[in-house]
């Protein structure tokens, strides 16, 4: 199961949460479900082929290509059908993916580049989430599109600091610094979640001294998630 199922764990949050920032920002619709599973689709259908050009063995991982393919196919014939807008939304992906491609194939994949062109590419879903959904602020969307990507830059630099830069002592001042902006850039772009966004600083500063373990922060950092997004709904809007 290892060739199929991503162990990128906060890669999940990544690609729920901008989704269900879309759906807040519009109205519900049952075009929604087969564009969310055309986006799970294509994450798990794009795992094994980053991993097969980082290793070279692309026929160890075409079983899980196929099936992924196979079972992606379907929901992309319907999208296109039903809202062939949805095409030019993809564009922007494409050279997002293009940097993620190269960093798996110099298998440096940890590098912070590639790290935000991930996270940059699965903010974007937010805008043809927004567009199904026939919303109607552009606006709104993008500040959250903007407290989506800020989050999870965020977000990468603290996991950073509790497992590879551990003792990188910079790096751990770096990731607070960020926070430290984010929450200034908080008051002047969605002061009400000013709140939410001391937590996330606090976050950064404290956890990385406790010592907390991988596997932890990866669990602690769902209930972050669902902080952040409890408190959109709440206070947001």
């Amino acid at each position: 199961m290892k060739k199929y199922i991503p162990n990128q764990h906060g890669a999940w949050a990544m690609l729920v949460l901008p989704f269900l920032f879309g759906v807040a920002s519009s109205q519900g619709q049952y075009l929604h479900i087969p564009l969310f599973l055309c986006w799970l689709l294509i994450y798990l259908f794009s795992f094994p082929l980053l991993q097969g050009v980082k290793t070279g063995k692309f026929r160890r991982y075409a079983q899980p290509m196929k099936v992924y393919g196979l079972l992606l196919l379907p929901f992309v014939v319907y999208l296109i059908i039903a809202e062939p807008v949805l095409l030019w939304f993809v564009l922007p992906l494409v050279p997002l993916f293009a940097v993620n491609l190269y960093y798996a194939k110099t298998k440096n994949e940890r590098a912070l580049i590639n790290d935000i062109s991930a996270i940059l590419a699965f903010c974007l879903i937010i805008y043809p989430v927004f567009y199904v959904g026939e919303g109607e602020s552009w606006r709104t969307v993008t500040e959250l599109f903007l407290l989506s990507a800020m989050y999870f830059i965020g977000t990468a630099l603290y996991v950073k600091t509790v497992i590879r830069e551990r003792n990188n002592i910079r790096f751990y001042y770096g990731s607070v610094l960020y926070h430290l902006l984010a929450a200034v850039a908080g008051m002047i772009l969605f002061p009400s979640l000013i709140v939410p966004l001391i937590i996330l600083l606090l976050r950064a500063a404290i956890l990385p001294k406790t010592g907390i373990t991988a596997k932890r922060t990866g669990m602690i950092e769902i209930g972050f998630s669902l902080m952040l997004y409890i408190a959109v709904l709440v206070l947001y809007f």
